[in-house]
């Protein structure tokens, strides 16, 4: 087989075209995409890896934000639980405060029914006491129980302070009026002539006196000296009595 230069020749030759136009036309431009997508691929990479960075970053401050929130939560829950227990500790002050006041109240209340009820049974015996007395009382007036009265009034004359005289004297020198002496019975001439001694001396002077008799005075004498009164019998005594049940009601 002989070698035929002329053909070998143009096929170097169309094989070189060949080459030159697959450069100019395919290869280049292959070249060229090639380039772009590896551009495209490399801006990928970056833009990805810049995301990946920043989701890193993002990442990082969430956790940050996280840690904030739960270090926040956890101090807002120690705060409510600190106000809880403050308020709770003010709450329960504040029930004993109101709790002890209400004590204090129920005693008084206490201490007010038991006083009414103590003033209640007092007036009760009062009353009874002064019912009983008034029995007895006029159960045992008599001439002779008047007759002991009469001698405690003359008793009565020679004890008298200095001020208590100086009051009769006072009134009986103002009053120009006899003296009035009232008794359950009638008075004997040796009493009144008694009275009369104890009067005079009392007076300084030689009075007038009239006698009046009255048996709702039970037994003992009452004597009206100008405004002053001076009185032993169980009438006063018992009125008296009376008055004091009265005022403590």
């Amino acid at each position: 087989m002989e070698l035929n230069w002329s053909t070998f020749i143009l096929e170097i030759i169309n094989f070189l075209v060949l080459v030159w136009i697959l450069k100019r036309f395919l290869y280049r431009p292959v070249l060229s995409v090639l380039e772009k997508r590896r551009k495209q691929i490399e801006q990928d990479l970056n833009e990805a890896t810049l995301r990946h960075t920043q989701a890193i970053e993002l990442e990082q401050q969430y956790k940050k934000r996280l840690d904030k929130w739960a270090l926040e939560k956890q101090q807002l829950r120690e705060t409510l639980q600190q106000e809880i227990l403050t308020e709770r500790t003010r709450r329960l002050e504040q029930l004993q405060t109101e709790l002890a006041s209400e004590r204090e109240k129920a005693a008084v209340v206490e201490q007010l029914h038991l006083a009414e009820s103590l003033r209640c049974y007092q007036q009760n015996a009062h009353e009874q006491g002064a019912r009983f007395a008034t029995r007895l009382l006029t159960a045992v007036a008599n001439q002779e129980l008047e007759s002991r009265l009469f001698d405690l009034l003359l008793k009565t004359f020679d004890d008298l302070d200095e001020e208590r005289q100086m009051t009769l004297l006072n009134a009986c020198e103002k009053s120009s009026e006899a003296i009035t002496v009232t008794s359950a019975y009638t008075l004997s001439e040796l009493q009144q002539q008694q009275l009369e001694l104890k009067l005079n001396a009392l007076c300084k002077r030689s009075v007038k006196i009239n006698y009046v008799q009255k048996p709702q005075l039970l037994a003992g004498l009452r004597l009206l000296i100008g405004a002053s009164v001076l009185s032993i019998n169980l009438q006063d005594e018992l009125s008296g009595f009376a008055e004091l049940i009265h005022e403590s009601k």
